[in-house]
């Protein structure tokens, strides 16, 4: 309960917040709508309230706030809209609609998936390759650093382009490597950190010992690189599913989450826009919380933790 407490406090602040935000965004929309079916709206000229602002029409319109939780095409929806759509696409829609969020989000998964594996192995290999090798340290590092500068906005359609020039067809091959692309760098940094981690004198005691350079691998550098792997894996796979949205809004993809945040922009249907958006934020914490579980059961079967 404690430390759920925070949580709930901070998520309670953040839906007040919401709420009231809904006001000063909405009441524009709300009193052109309640204009149209003969409520009188203070002031009636529609050109002088597109100069006022938000909060001063709202004073000034108190009846009519309760309709901007109620607009068909918010520019903020309320959180109850967001809400019932979100609940009307998972639970009371078939997981095989293809207006399921269910459907959606494992389309999105399953390319998370494979380019959040294939970035692990990547930043783990170079890792290693940079600890053990001074060359690939001052070739390798830099050029990883420069990668991410790159706006992975601009780089998704180059890479659609080079992998269809390839004859790869399909969208889970381009998507899983803009994922990968994300994610290898903070496992990259985080492992390089953690092989490192062990101290001069935990190295002379191994030498003192007559190990060898692979045991001194497997018994000291990995163990130490846990803690900072998994952390390192956390950012990761946030990192690759944002790659993945990213990657499925320039492919033209009909499937997947970034595609439906893409077809409700398309069509202004911004409640749409939002339940996408909260199932993102309910799959990325999945995810993540399955890599905190890990992490204990791993750092407790070594010892780490009681």
């Amino acid at each position: 309960m404690r430390q759920a407490l925070p949580v709930l406090v901070v998520l309670a602040a953040l839906l007040a917040i919401w709420v009231v935000a809904c006001i000063p965004m909405n009441i524009k929309l709300a009193l052109t709508q309640a204009e149209r079916v003969g409520v009188d709206v203070v002031p009636p000229d529609v050109r002088v309230r597109q100069e006022m602002s938000g909060l001063a029409l709202a004073l000034r319109n108190p009846s009519v706030i309760p309709e901007v939780y109620t607009l068909d095409r918010p520019r903020l929806p309320a959180p109850g809209q967001v809400g019932r759509d979100f609940w009307e696409n998972t639970v009371e829609r078939k997981v095989t609609s293809k207006r399921s969020l269910v459907f959606h989000g494992w389309v999105t998964l399953s390319a998370t998936l494979n380019g959040f594996f294939l970035g692990t192995a990547l930043g783990i290999l170079l890792a290693v390759g940079i600890v053990y090798s001074r060359t690939m340290e001052l070739s390798i590092m830099p050029w990883a650093i420069i990668s991410q500068t790159i706006p992975i906005v601009a780089l998704a359609p180059m890479i659609i382009v080079l992998v269809a020039a390839v004859g790869i067809e399909g969208r889970l091959v381009p998507k899983a490597i803009i994922s990968a692309y994300l994610c290898f760098f903070p496992i990259l940094v985080g492992m390089v950190a953690g092989l490192r981690a062990p101290d001069r004198m935990q190295l002379d005691l191994l030498k003192t010992y007559s190990a060898t350079p692979l045991q001194v691998f497997w018994k000291l550098r990995v163990p130490t690189s846990l803690p900072y792997l998994f952390t390192s894996l956390k950012v990761g796979i946030a990192a690759a599913l944002v790659g993945t949205i990213v990657g499925e809004l320039p492919t033209g993809a009909v499937q997947g989450l970034g595609a439906r945040i893409l077809i409700g922009d398309q069509f202004g249907t911004p409640i749409q826009i939002w339940s996408a958006l909260l199932a993102t934020a309910i799959l990325a914490g999945v995810l993540i919380t399955g890599i905190g579980v890990l992490q204990r059961l791993t750092l407790r079967r070594m010892g780490a933790l009681q």
